[in-house]
């Protein structure tokens, strides 16, 4: 998108963020930081083509105020309304939604990945052997520490703007009320001979910037946090230290999120009396191993071990809940839902079952909801994977929780995998949830040229 078609607040912050920049010194703190590792990502937000998340402002306004002190203390304000402002114009743009459902994607991986680092070096440093190796270890962990400190904040900044997003749609819908006219038929010889079954053409609208595909992989963080669609996901900026220096490599995360939607899970088991005891002390063993370390301060090991449960048997999610709750570690239990989302489909699924079973539905739905918060083409592979393994329940499940949560237009991408098959699965899950749901994803799917 040209800058001149982007909204104004948008260009009104761009305009400010030049202008903050032109304040700082290019070659220390923050600023420095932002511009060797990601120059790319800088003059998008420049541009205005991105706005950058709230943790990046925030950081080159601590810049602000350690070279103007006092003079910079009113700045956050200002930056704080222009930012909320452009937020606002760049989120109304067309394909908005479908983008922060990406960017959401790519930070739970990047904060799960950050966990994992942490522990990993916080191992490492427990066996380092030279004063040497032990400040080199210590210094990669405050950067995992802030890379997993930043993701966590992304991914609340981008819920919030998702909800809002949703609050808006909805709003929209109970203004049409029954203004609207009633939509056209689906499927049908008649509707076929009459020509009336194509695709419903799509207003010519610009793109939402952040959904485009560039051209070449970039280099480095991103500065805005949008990496490249083929790029894996890499740390970003450090913390705040006297002399930033480079991070360390990342390497490509190992989360779940459907990728291994092929490798069938075991299913939800009926607990025999001697595994109900070995689950029961397994869950006391790890809420005792978490309270430890979060009272020792250890927070990117406590995050690994929570990880690292969520991969455990589906029987346990119920115990965990129960000992969290009485442990005082309600966050936790919240972290541990997020972890659990990330599973493939079918223990996906069985964790749900599980809770929801043990009285805890809320819970089950809630996992739901945020298991299907990725993109849609890997909702459509796990659904083919369980449809193929006969698993026809789990499968409906997944699509009920997908038409509930995710907006028909990102629904219907569920379905580009194998249309055949996931367009009826789809059409059927919406038709359960509401007639108004099921006519909104018939003409989405009719939109994507998925639907006859």
């Amino acid at each position: 998108m040209a800058v001149e078609q982007l909204p104004g607040r948008v260009r009104e912050f761009a305009h400010y963020l030049t202008g903050l920049l032109a304040r700082l010194d290019p070659d220390t703190g923050w600023c420095a930081v932002f511009r060797q590792r990601d120059p790319d990502g800088m003059r998008a937000c420049l541009d205005g083509r991105e706005v950058p998340p709230w943790d990046v402002v925030e950081a080159l306004l601590q810049d602000l105020a350690g070279r103007y002190g006092a003079a910079a203390e009113t700045e956050t304000d200002t930056a704080r309304a222009l930012y909320a402002a452009a937020l606002t114009a760049y989120d109304a743009l067309p394909g908005a939604r479908d983008a922060l459902g990406d960017r959401l994607d790519v930070m739970l991986r990047e904060q799960r990945y950050a966990a994992e680092r942490q522990a990993e070096l916080g191992r490492l440093l427990a066996e380092a052997v030279t004063p040497e190796a032990a400040d080199a270890l210590r210094l990669d962990l405050a950067w995992a520490r802030d890379d997993h400190a930043r993701a966590t904040a992304r991914c609340a900044e981008i819920r919030a703007r998702t909800a809002e997003l949703d609050r808006a749609a909805a709003r929209d819908r109970r203004g049409r009320g029954v203004a609207d006219a009633g939509p056209p038929a689906y499927g049908g010889a008649a509707g076929s001979a009459a020509g009336t079954d194509r695709p419903v053409p799509v207003p010519a609208e610009p793109a939402h910037p952040a959904s485009r595909k560039p051209g070449r992989r970039r280099g480095g963080a991103r500065f805005a946090g949008l990496p490249d669609e083929d790029e894996a996901p890499v740390a970003v900026a450090p913390a705040p230290m006297p002399e930033p220096a480079a991070a360390p490599a990342a390497r490509t995360p190992g989360g779940a999120r459907f990728a291994g939607a092929a490798v069938a899970a075991a299913p939800v088991r009926t607990p025999t009396a001697p595994a109900a005891h070995d689950d029961r002390a397994e869950a006391a063993r790890v809420v005792e191993a978490l309270a430890r370390l979060r009272a020792e301060g250890r927070s990117g090991e406590a995050h690994a071990l929570l990880a690292e449960a969520a991969h455990g048997p589906a029987v346990r999610f119920p115990l965990l809940a129960e000992r969290l709750d009485r442990a005082g570690l309600g966050a936790d239990w919240t972290t541990l839902l997020w972890e659990t989302a990330s599973l493939p489909a079918a223990r996906l699924v069985a964790a749900a079952d599980a809770l929801a079973a043990a009285g805890r539905r809320a819970d089950g739905e809630q996992v739901l909801r945020q298991g299907v918060v990725r993109p849609a083409a890997e909702i459509g592979h796990g659904v083919l994977g369980l449809a193929a393994e006969g698993r026809h329940r789990e499968a409906r499940a997944l699509l009920d929780a997908c038409v509930r949560a995710r907006t028909p237009q990102q629904a219907a991408r569920v379905a580009e995998p194998a249309p055949a098959v996931l367009v009826p699965l789809l059409l059927d899950a919406a038709r359960g949830v509401s007639e108004e749901r099921h006519w909104d994803l018939v003409h989405a799917l009719r939109v994507a040229g998925l639907a006859g």
